[in-house]
């Protein structure tokens, strides 16, 4: 009797365990700017330290428009951007598995750089933010646009120059959107604006300067906790400052040096102190205080270096980042002490960090594995992978996407 109810409970459990859809792990994602967190981190550190083509495998690529965007990448699809015919910015929704079309959105939208800007190109720049279900995009002449991800459609658009009177930019919209909850924030239309995601509407705007010589800033905003505080820190083209979510408070701000106002790179955040480093100015540490309602912006330290374009990763204590003058130099974050600076690599580096690992994008198109060490450069492995790359490399899963001026090219670690 005991065998007879011991064979009936191991099949009524194998028909269970049969009839059961079987769940499939959660795809990773890179739904933003720099990353899930923004920062540049990702928690997947399976990487082989060998960028061999034994050991990153190509899966696909697809040509594509110029474009500076770099790929957003969803569970099942991957969303790029170009400019077409000088005319048009197109968004496209890929298969992320085999680079199938799946759906394309455009409008109608171009700008000229300056002359002396000629050889960055007159194309879409902004990387767009990805919610789950609609993706917003920023047009080359200061537009917002949402788009229903799941299809294409085009839910609304909203145009910062015509509405706020501000400049046109002359790089166009090169902050990147960001993505909390509700609501959409971005640096446009001389200066920063809070928006109703669902339906582009505006809830505050702040720190507007009407856009300067150049127009709008190219920095990226970050959201972050200061001294118990959630805010808003962003990166004009002259100041950095911390901004009340909720109303649009300026909590504090400080001045930055910078030529012509190239304040590029976005703002680091490291415990209750934000990093920046400058074109034409140096790299700083400012402490960030409260005290009752009162804020306070201390300068920590600062160092001769001079960022550009490559926003720094933060391991362990230390701050690397790619200069102005084409080295990658190792800071300690509390001292601000040099351990050491490379030799010339390329004008910018994308970079994304894997535990100690350190997988960058050249802007020539070489791909670059380091190990971070305070000690000494350890450059592991490098391989050629594209030919211009000024869009951000994006890693999702076992999966790096490599946006190349002309082309997306989608490799797989392999073991």
């Amino acid at each position: 009797m005991a065998h007879s109810i011991l064979g009936l409970s191991i099949l009524i459990l194998t028909l269970l365990a049969t009839s059961a859809p079987s769940a499939e792990p959660l795809k990773s994602t890179w739904p933003q700017w720099r990353g899930p967190n923004r920062d540049g981190t990702v928690g997947y550190s399976d990487w082989v330290e060998d960028l061999s083509e034994r050991h990153l495998v190509e899966l696909w690529s697809v040509k594509l428009g110029p474009s500076y965007s770099g790929p957003i990448v969803a569970a099942d699809h991957v969303f790029l951007t170009e400019t077409k015919d000088k005319k048009y910015e197109v968004v496209y929704a890929l298969d992320r598995e085999t680079g199938k079309q799946l759906w394309k959105a455009e409008w109608e939208g171009a700008i000229q750089v300056p002359f002396f800007a000629a050889a960055n190109g007159s194309w879409i720049r902004a990387t767009p933010a990805y919610d789950g279900e609609r993706l917003f995009v920023a047009g080359m002449r200061d537009v917002l646009v949402c788009i229903r991800a799941a299809t294409g459609e085009i839910l609304w658009k909203r145009d910062f120059v015509a509405e706020t009177g501000s400049k046109l930019p002359d790089f166009g919209f090169v902050s990147s959107p960001l993505v909390s909850g509700d609501h959409v924030f971005v640096q446009a239309g001389g200066g920063i604006a809070k928006l109703d995601k669902f339906t582009g509407k505006t809830i505050w705007t702040t720190l507007q300067d009407g856009g300067g010589m150049f127009g709008s800033a190219f920095s990226s905003p970050v959201l972050t906790t200061i001294a118990g505080v959630e805010q808003l820190v962003v990166q004009t083209r002259s100041k950095l400052a911390g901004v009340d979510i909720k109303d649009g408070t300026l909590l504090w701000s400080q001045d930055i040096e910078a030529f012509r106002g190239m304040n590029i790179l976005t703002p680091t955040v490291v415990g209750n102190s934000v990093f920046t480093s400058s074109y034409g100015g140096r790299s700083t540490m400012f402490n960030i205080s409260k005290s009752r309602e009162q804020w306070s912006v201390t300068e920590t330290w600062n160092h001769k270096s001079q960022g550009y374009m490559s926003s720094p990763v933060v391991i362990e204590g230390h701050i690397y980042l790619h200069l102005r003058n084409q080295r990658f130099v190792c800071l300690d974050v509390k001292s601000g002490e040099e351990c050491w600076t490379s030799t010339p690599f390329g004008k910018y580096w994308s970079m994304i960090v894997s535990g100690n690992n350190i997988l960058a994008l050249d802007q020539c198109g070489e791909l670059l594995l380091m190990k971070a060490s305070p000690e000494e450069f350890k450059l592991i492995s490098r391989r050629q992978v594209a030919e211009d790359c000024w869009a951000h490399l994006a890693v999702a899963g076992d999966q790096v996407f490599v946006r190349d001026l002309q082309a997306i090219k989608v490799f797989k670690w392999n073991k």
